[in-house]
């Protein structure tokens, strides 16, 4: 019986099939079908955030709508196929905001050295998913400065949705204010905001695209953006040809390679804590937690595709839940979420009337989800604690992913070498902090 089974899940890993045998039925397959059209309708609303996003990097918007569609198709036919796994891979949140606030604004590089940062941080991933890498890495970092990466980041991403709301604005004075109640776009903010709260809460399917139409639909009869602010586009047309000169266009050159070291270890670093812990929870609510380190792996080549696409890193949504809720257990789920994104390369130009003041709620909504994890954080003792905060602070203050973490974690070490703890604090932690501590020696230089 133990050979069966041995034999049967062998055969499934090799098998060019996403677990056909486990969906034979016209019952389940129905039943992962529904499940991939319930994943898509929770996480399309990313193709209008992520472009978004990119644009601030200096990608054009119809570029990024595509790079962010075909990354996702690719990504989530990799899950299916590779990691036969109900999971959906698509530009994260957070990771892209790292891709453009922090490599691009903050650390000076072009988007398309960024976006070889992205090919060569999918490679480091890769690698580090077809070993036991990404067990040693995690353990060698405390729980408190991983949790704080991710308190630090939604932080970052409600900055930048008051920003591209319109709420608030730079001020000589008090380097931030508040805009005046008396732009349309403010209230088209927050009433869009408070309608995805209301719709989350209450649970609505597709909670998050309803929020972006209403928000679209409002900012034009509002005044908050007229017909003609959103480009071109808005003249019924939709320039393709501008793709091609994003797609593959990731270079080296120009780039120091202490640069490049920093930002690839800095992205990797954040990739691996983003989908290590959410893969392992999605797998063990879908009952497949043996497809980890497999699901792992389809994660990591769909990062290094993302780079040649035009788009920051694909990562495992939170949205991945809802279509596992619906009953989805195998890839085909992610292939039917995948196929479906494909479809939507018919309605982009579309997706170009979107103005900031519907997608800036989505940020601040996102960022707010992930609050809760500041509930892990052990802030006594103080010498773990205040590393924690200096990354929850630093990252969205200093508008930097990477130097908040850097700060975070170069501080731990000294704090923990200060109150004769030393020996508690794993060698591969020192080796990251000192490699952080080169980081701003050479800045300084």
């Amino acid at each position: 019986m133990v050979r069966q089974k041995e034999h049967s899940r062998a055969q499934a890993d090799s098998g060019p099939l996403p677990n056909a045998s486990v969906r034979s039925t016209t019952g389940g397959m129905r039943q992962e079908l529904l499940a991939g059209v319930v994943s898509f309708f929770a996480i399309v609303y990313i193709i209008i955030v992520n472009a978004s996003i990119l644009a601030d990097a200096g990608i054009p918007q119809e570029a990024g709508i595509i790079a962010t569609v075909l990354a996702s198709a690719a990504g989530c036919f990799i899950m299916g196929w590779w990691g036969k796994a109900p999971i959906i891979l698509v530009p994260g949140m957070g990771i892209n905001a790292m891709f453009t606030y922090t490599l691009v604004h903050g650390m000076g590089l072009t988007w398309q050295q960024a976006l070889a940062v992205v090919v060569v941080s999918g490679i480091c991933f890769t690698i580090i998913s077809f070993t036991s890498l990404a067990e040693q890495l995690r353990a060698a970092i405390p729980e408190s400065l991983q949790e704080a990466i991710s308190v630090g980041i939604g932080l970052m991403l409600v900055l930048i949705g008051l920003q591209k709301g319109g709420v608030i604005v730079s001020d000589a004075s008090t380097i931030i204010a508040v805009q005046s109640f008396g732009e349309p776009g403010v209230w088209v903010t927050f009433a869009t905001l408070a309608l995805t709260c209301i719709l989350f809460m209450r649970k609505v399917p597709g909670h998050l695209l309803i929020a972006i139409i209403f928000g679209t639909a409002l900012a034009y009869v509002t005044g908050a953006v007229s017909s003609g602010a959103v480009g071109a586009e808005a003249n019924g047309t939709f320039s393709w040809s501008v793709y091609g000169d994003v797609f593959g266009q990731f270079t080296l050159q120009g780039v120091s390679a202490a640069s490049m070291a920093v930002a690839v270890f800095s992205m990797t670093l954040v990739i691996v804590f983003e989908n290590v812990g959410l893969i392992n929870a999605q797998l063990n609510m879908c009952g497949r937690p043996e497809r980890f380190q497999r699901a792992m792996q389809a994660n990591a080549l769909s990062v290094v595709t993302c780079g040649l696409f035009g788009t920051s890193p694909t990562v495992a949504t939170v949205e991945t839940a809802a279509g596992i809720s619906a009953g989805g257990r195998t890839g085909w789920t992610s292939i039917v979420t995948g196929s479906l994104f494909l479809v939507t390369l018919v309605a982009l130009p579309l997706l170009t009337f979107v103005p900031d003041q519907a997608v800036a709620p989505i940020l601040i909504f996102i960022g707010g989800l992930m609050m809760p994890a500041v509930k892990k954080i052990r802030f006594e003792p103080m010498a773990e604690g205040l590393p924690a905060f200096f990354i929850i602070a630093f990252i969205p203050l200093m508008h930097s992913i990477v130097d908040g973490i850097a700060i975070g974690f170069v501080s731990y070490a000294l704090f923990q070498i200060a109150v004769g703890k030393a020996r508690e604090v794993k060698p591969l932690f020192y080796v990251i902090s000192v490699l952080f501590a080169v980081h701003f020696v050479l800045q300084a230089l």
